[in-house]
């Protein structure tokens, strides 16, 4: 080969720097269909989940009250021997049953606990010096109602029978509502309506309609005191109220025309 024969084009470093070259072109055009096509799904995607429909969350609620009471209290006391703090808290409670019963609750809806006694031990430093100081003895008394009113009354007065000298922790009554099953059926057939008039709300506004059901799934109820805003995932029972109000949602899909 002589001088003149010689081409750049075909020197081995030309030839390894092309290859590169072609080797580049060939990956982004790869990149470039992979990205297309991924793109293209997304967006099928997007358009499956707008086929689904629109979901909305409907509510109901309604006023009901408490037509159950169960209303817990202890009586408590220290004094120097077992015998003497047993002695007076039976002689306690006793005057608390006389408290109920005067006040119009039956005696069969008083139940009393077992009494029970602990001794309370010197400590010197952390440690216990093995001496025993005094001991306290104590009883519940529950009293389960449906005169829900009369139980609150009573529950207001109990400082009467504290100023003679009775020591009773009051706990505070509880208020239940026994008809709550009865009222969830008509409940989640108002939210489903309310849940209804809020898709075709939307709906109109776009020019569309709704369609059928396509899914429902009901959430948990909620029980709580007039006007609250309370709210819990489980599901919130207020039983500090006598008047409350019971609220229930679902979530519902509808097809859309």
């Amino acid at each position: 080969m002589t001088s003149n024969d010689f081409n750049p084009a075909n020197s081995p470093i030309i030839q390894i720097e092309r290859r590169k070259a072609i080797a580049i072109v060939a990956s982004a055009a790869l990149l470039a269909i992979s990205l297309g096509f991924g793109l293209m799904q997304v967006g099928a995607g997007f358009a499956d989940r707008s086929a689904n429909g629109i979901t909305v969350t409907g509510s109901a609620r309604v006023a009901a009250t408490a037509d159950n009471a169960v209303w817990t209290l202890n009586v408590s006391l220290t004094r120097p021997s077992v015998a003497s703090a047993v002695s007076k808290v039976e002689s306690d409670v006793d005057a608390l049953r006389k408290y109920l019963t005067d006040g119009g609750v039956a005696a069969s809806d008083i139940t009393l606990g077992s009494v029970s006694t602990y001794a309370n031990e010197e400590w010197s430093n952390g440690n216990s010096t093995g001496r025993i100081l005094n001991y306290r003895a104590s009883r519940d008394v529950v009293v389960r109602s449906k005169n829900v009113q009369l139980i609150s009354d009573l529950s207001q007065g109990i400082g009467a029978i504290l100023q003679t000298g009775v020591s009773v922790n009051n706990y505070g009554p509880q208020y239940y509502i026994s008809t709550l099953p009865s009222l969830r059926p008509k409940l989640l057939e108002d939210a489903m309506i309310d849940a209804k008039v809020r898709a075709e709300a939307i709906t109109k506004a776009v020019g569309g309609s709704v369609g059928s059901v396509q899914s429902v799934r009901a959430g948990v109820f909620q029980v709580t005191t007039p006007d609250s805003t309370m709210t819990a995932d489980g599901g919130a029972y207020d039983t500090t109220s006598i008047e409350k109000t019971v609220t229930s949602t679902v979530s519902v899909t509808f097809s859309v025309n």
